[in-house]
């Protein structure tokens, strides 16, 4: 019994991974994203440190990875992602993750998972074919909370914060040994045609009506933590 439900946790596994997906799919994602940051930056002293989001160069939003195992673990999504360019947030861009770790575990459950790029070389990370968190790309649990503790290491050498939230709770997360890749049926389910994820990283293609409300979610991330830090600088 137990190898049964093993093997039919890597079936579906495998059914999400090869999934084709519609522009009805990707746009559900895109909305889906949105909200996951509204939520998460609607309240600061639990999301995303300001300082964080001030240096991000690029932030990703995985709306629903899926984990979960028998005896072992896995994970599997699909996210989107826009990058600083000089003239704002870029298109976005979509990409699969996926990954998996050892260790007694049961059942299968949703997270909505948020990468955060530090810096233009792990930014450029991800402009790149393929790779690995924690190889080429070193990564670690972001800090949480309107401010980042001025003791922690987060922008000494970390090129990737990752977060999650699941059942409500948001917190730093480990991504370590996740492998993140283009998904090229999203993109060509999105633009009509498959474009160079480089190319949309680095502002070179029109933001879509559809991905608006994505984009102003993280700008909107962005200006409500230059807000806050004015309004802590005006009560000291």
């Amino acid at each position: 019994m137990r190898k049964l439900a093993s093997i039919l946790v890597v079936m579906l596994f495998a059914a999400c991974a090869w999934a084709g997906q519609t522009r009805q799919d990707v746009d559900n994602r895109l909305d889906h994203a949105a909200k996951v940051m509204e939520q998460i930056m609607g309240t600061p002293d639990k999301g995303i440190p300001e300082e964080v989001i001030e240096k991000a160069q690029c932030i990703a939003v995985v709306p629903n990875l899926i984990k979960g195992g028998l005896g072992f673990g896995a994970e599997h999504g699909r996210g989107v992602a826009t990058c600083r360019t000089a003239h704002g947030w870029s298109a976005p861009a979509f990409f699969a993750i996926t990954g998996g770790s050892w260790g007694l575990q049961i059942g299968l459950e949703g997270i909505d998972v948020i990468m955060v790029f530090m810096d233009r070389e792990g930014a450029n990370q991800m402009l790149s074919s393929k790779f690995e968190l924690g190889g080429a790309a070193s990564a670690a649990a972001g800090p949480v909370g309107r401010h980042a503790a001025a003791n922690t290491d987060w922008k000494m050498d970390t090129k990737v914060l990752t977060y999650s939230r699941a059942k409500g709770a948001f917190a730093g997360l480990t991504l370590n040994g996740a492998r993140i890749a283009p998904d090229e049926d999203s993109t060509k389910a999105y633009y009509g045609k498959l474009i160079d994820t480089a190319k949309i990283l680095n502002g070179d293609i029109r933001t879509p009506a559809s991905a608006k409300e994505f984009i102003a979610s993280i700008r909107t991330a962005k200006a409500e933590s230059r807000e806050d830090k004015e309004n802590d600088e005006k009560t000291k």
